[in-house]
């Protein structure tokens, strides 16, 4: 029998989507035609989720093995520019295989394990060249300010997920542009944006390791009180 329904449409991927800060807003626009490509030739969205993790962890590579080179004098911004490119283009594959799945109704349980895996083992390559950097140009910077800001950058991760599972979770549910625009400093759209770019300056990365590290920490503390506050009630 001809299947009648209209075949789904970028705009109808888009819809799928789950939101977030308004860098991943812009980001949920372009994984709609990801999505969309991805439905046309048949893939599944671990088949995104997997290509996300090729090109996100080896443009965090890419930018570690360079290093060397930088300190004998080569430029930062070709290596920052196609870094930037790939990690965006990989987080809008983030975001695809999840509209892909909700879209099609071709998720299923294994499939999300891969995707939250897939971006684990991302952001643990794109902690690592925050880390990587800081200490090869700002070497008075303690190693345990890279230790620490590592494990904080868990916060994102675990909140994120919890986040998926409970709507409940934000603890300012205001949707004012002022109120996003201070969101988009734990907005991993626009985070990405500020490390590539920041490469372009190593010497000022650590400016970011101890930014976000500090932001991630007040994250982490407001969160336990909110949520110790809530079940004491």
């Amino acid at each position: 029998m001809t299947d009648l329904r209209p075949s789904p449409r970028p705009s109808d991927f888009l819809a799928a989507n789950r939101g977030g800060g308004l860098a991943t807003l812009l980001d949920q626009r372009g994984a709609a035609y990801f999505a969309y490509a991805a439905w046309r030739t048949g893939l599944k969205p671990t088949h995104l989720s997997l290509v996300n993790l090729v090109l996100g962890i080896g443009a965090s590579v890419g930018v570690i093995a360079y290093i060397p080179a930088a300190r004998e004098g080569a430029p930062w911004w070709p290596v920052a520019l196609a870094a930037l490119v790939l990690w965006q283009v990989a987080y809008m594959l983030d975001c695809a295989d999840g509209q892909l799945a909700r879209a099609t109704g071709t998720g299923s349980e294994a499939g999300a394990r891969v995707d939250i895996l897939c971006d684990i083992a991302i952001q643990a390559s794109v902690v690592s060249v925050v880390v990587a950097v800081t200490r090869a140009y700002s070497y008075e910077v303690p190693a345990w300010c890279g230790a620490a800001f590592a494990a904080l950058w868990m916060t994102n991760l675990v909140t994120a997920v919890m986040a998926k599972a409970d709507d409940g979770v934000s603890m300012v549910k205001s949707t004012s542009i002022i109120v996003r625009l201070i969101k988009l400093v734990r907005d991993y759209g626009f985070i990405i944006v500020v490390i590539a770019l920041a490469l372009i300056r190593p010497e000022f990365m650590w400016v970011v390791l101890l930014g976000f590290g500090a932001v991630n920490a007040l994250f982490l503390l407001a969160s336990i009180a909110s949520n110790a506050r809530a079940s004491l009630r």
